[in-house]
């Protein structure tokens, strides 16, 4: 016998979670499914594979980050929207909340060290983010495959950022753009400075 094959309504019901869910776990790839007809359908399988995840993870790391601490209040919402999802989608588990006040550009962030330090050492077995970028600016996929080599899923939240993320993104730019520049041309070259100058007049309306 095939097997059956599940609507996203069914896939919900059985799951206890929202359609709007199930979908965003479609998308971001945590749950299989195939498109048939526009529909989606999926194995009856996944039903099984995602509750054993969800009765395996005992503690979760929740992880949120800034860049800059004019952005606390955003932090806060962060923190406070992710402890809601975990008691919505993991609600057996524990968790530690981390924090990292830095670049996602930054690939030495005290915060994200401790989350491969404590995957590491088995403490946790899932880390929930908002937002991709949340965890890391580039290179998410190699971050997300290194915690699934130590035994630990990596969950995105939510899939659409809010529009007050794109000063940050602008931030992120002009780190980017000057760190290469200081690169090429040294810090104290006139052409640095005419760099660093130009950048600052093409993102100023963005201050």
């Amino acid at each position: 016998m095939g097997e059956r094959y599940l609507s996203t309504r069914e896939f919900a019901k059985l799951l206890g979670v929202s359609r709007v869910t199930v979908i965003k776990w479609i998308k971001s790839g945590r749950i299989a499914a195939y498109s048939v007809h526009g529909r989606w359908r999926i194995p009856y399988s996944e039903v099984e594979r995602v509750l054993r995840g969800v009765q395996r993870v005992e503690r979760v790391a929740i992880y949120a980050r800034i860049s800059s601490n004019t952005q606390r209040n955003d932090l806060e919402r962060q923190v406070e929207a992710l402890k809601l999802w975990v008691s919505k989608n993991l609600p057996n588990a524990e968790y530690v909340v981390v924090i990292d006040i830095a670049s996602g550009l930054n690939e030495n962030r005290r915060g994200l060290r401790k989350l491969v330090e404590m995957a590491k050492r088995g403490e946790i077995q899932a880390v929930v983010v908002a937002y991709r970028d949340r965890l890391t600016r580039f290179g998410f996929e190699y971050l997300k495959t290194l915690f699934s080599i130590l035994g630990v899923d990596v969950y995105v939240a939510f899939q659409e950022e809010p529009k007050n993320y794109v000063r940050e993104l602008v931030e992120d730019f002009v780190e980017i753009v000057t760190s290469f520049a200081s690169r090429i041309y040294g810090k104290r070259s006139k052409r640095y400075k005419e760099v660093v100058s130009c950048i600052g007049e093409a993102v100023k309306d963005f201050s």
